[in-house]
């Protein structure tokens, strides 16, 4: 095809897809099967939006269509890759959002960590993982459990937008966002959810028995609001930020 301006990663899905009898839909169910998620991975690289996926998720695209052990993985992370992101002290603070501060540890093995755009207009079907961006972060494992044991992939990150959650939160600190926490089982923690099918980062405080949600903004000007249980979403709670010095 003259002018392919598609990445590696794009033809050898296609090609795959292309010499089989099944089509994408097909494949991307099994994924979801395989990843437990609810995105549509294939279709977020036929179209350009996820350019590199994780290993975790291209390990599972390679047994879903056959192809050799991480020969995606090495097509798109290549062993001379960039070397992974550090956050030291002397560029970002980190806080939990509710534990003391933790220096970040070195240690070696590195994880990645799906980015979220959460500024995207998707509508009250979303799920978290259609506001993912194109690339990952990568990290220090040793840095990552020094405070939380949850399991990398089930981590992701975001950037703040807006003031409502002033002074906790100011815009562009990143936070963490733990996706293993999606149930409003603690009253006013933090968290990131679709509310009445926008993207929001809010305190969350089940109301009425737990038929209605109060939405509560840090910021002292925004007046808290209930909205009923069933339009309240919970992706994840917010267990840590850092912010620029």
């Amino acid at each position: 095809m003259a002018n392919d301006d598609r990445t590696p990663l794009q033809r050898a899905v296609a090609a795959r897809i292309a010499a089989s009898d099944r089509t994408r839909d097909h494949y991307d169910s099994q994924l979801r099967k395989a990843l437990e998620t609810t995105g549509k991975p294939l279709w977020d690289i036929e179209r350009g939006k996820v350019k590199r996926p994780s290993p975790r998720i291209l390990r599972a695209i390679e047994q879903v269509l056959g192809f050799e052990p991480d020969e995606l993985v090495n097509l798109v992370h290549p062993r001379d890759d960039q070397p992974a992101v550090r956050m030291p002290i002397s560029e970002r603070r980190e806080v939990s959002s509710d534990s003391t501060p933790t220096l970040s540890v070195d240690g070696g093995e590195t994880v990645e960590i799906t980015r979220l755009d959460l500024s995207l207009p998707m509508g009250p079907g979303a799920t978290v993982d259609d506001f993912i961006e194109s690339e990952p972060l990568k990290f220090d494992l040793g840095y990552v459990r020094s405070f939380t044991r949850t399991p990398p992939h089930r981590l992701r990150l975001a950037a703040g937008a807006g003031d409502s959650m002033f002074p906790t939160l100011v815009p562009n600190d990143l936070v963490w966002i733990d996706t293993t926490q999606n149930q409003l089982l603690h009253a006013d923690r933090i968290y990131a959810a679709s509310i009445n099918g926008g993207a929001a980062i809010k305190r969350l405080r089940p109301v009425a028995g737990g038929r209605r949600v109060l939405v509560i903004s840090d910021n002292k000007m925004v007046e808290p609001y209930e909205v009923d249980a069933s339009e309240v979403v919970i992706w994840g709670r917010v267990i840590r930020f850092a912010r620029d010095l």
